[in-house]
């Protein structure tokens, strides 16, 4: 079995000025954005977007992610604990962001940059999706140095299986690796193929809904589930599994309209 390395969550320290690796990871998010959208940006010019038009973008989608992602935190899965103590929603760098809040943040940012620079929605959200999968990778290394979102109990044979002390001494496992692998790697591997010919309008935005859903909904079979609006456990699935069935409903219709679409067209 495998001991988590136990990292100092404090990557640097100045004096009073502490950078930690959480808030790192973001930054790495952030610059990953920019990097791979020049690059989509160039092999897809059809498609009319500059660096001026990208960097624009991540402002909005800095601002929809992070009051999203914390605000999906407190209202999804601790309601009761961020109530109880509200001044900790603020306290973004001890981590607690969830996804599909920042998900939903980051559409209405995007919403209201298309709105303002005069692109459709999903002209814009077709754009964004090869983009997203890396940012999540660096969110869950995020997690796994920080030592949060553990897996589940494991099978001591399991070669990977990892014990986390301050939990227990149970081998459990290394979820937020596989979320690295699955809903970040593979997820960027399969939308840079995808979106790198011409689709119809809402394609990459299905399959980016589709994918992250299934995968998601896959890897909290070994995460331990966090308590939420849904309970710890609903019916046997977790809050975070019921909140991918509408995306990968979502997507599979988004997928069948923009069949339909390129059909007629």
């Amino acid at each position: 079995m495998l001991i988590h390395p136990q990292f100092d969550p404090i990557a640097i320290s100045i004096g009073p000025l502490a950078v930690r690796w959480y808030s790192l990871m973001y930054l790495v998010a952030f610059v990953l954005v920019i990097v791979l959208g020049r690059l989509h940006a160039r092999r897809r010019p059809e498609l009319g977007w500059n660096a001026q038009q990208i960097d624009d973008l991540l402002f909005y989608g800095m601002i929809g992610v992070v009051v999203g992602g914390r605000l999906g935190e407190v209202l999804f899965f601790q309601p009761g604990y961020y109530f109880g103590h509200p001044l900790e929603i603020f306290a973004v760098w001890k981590g607690g962001m969830s996804f599909h809040g920042g998900f939903l943040g980051v559409l209405a940012a995007m919403w209201l940059y298309g709105r303002r620079v005069g692109k459709g929605f999903w002209q814009v959200t077709d754009f964004i999706a090869p983009l997203v999968p890396t940012g999540l990778a660096a969110g869950r290394l995020g997690n796994f140095i920080n030592g949060e979102l553990w897996g589940r109990p494991a099978d001591p044979e399991l070669p990977w299986a990892m014990v986390y002390p301050w939990v227990d001494a149970l081998p459990r496992h290394p979820s937020q690796l596989y979320q690295i692998a699955g809903e970040g790697l593979l997820l960027f591997v399969i939308l840079w193929i995808y979106s790198a010919q011409p689709r119809p309008l809402k394609a990459v935005s299905a399959v980016f809904l589709i994918g992250y859903g299934v995968l998601r909904f896959t890897a909290e079979f070994f995460r331990t589930p966090d308590p939420g609006i849904f309970g710890t456990l609903s019916l046997g699935l977790s809050t975070a599994q019921w909140l991918c069935v509408p995306m990968v409903l979502a997507g599979v219709g988004l997928l069948m309209a923009s069949g339909r679409r390129a059909a007629s067209a």
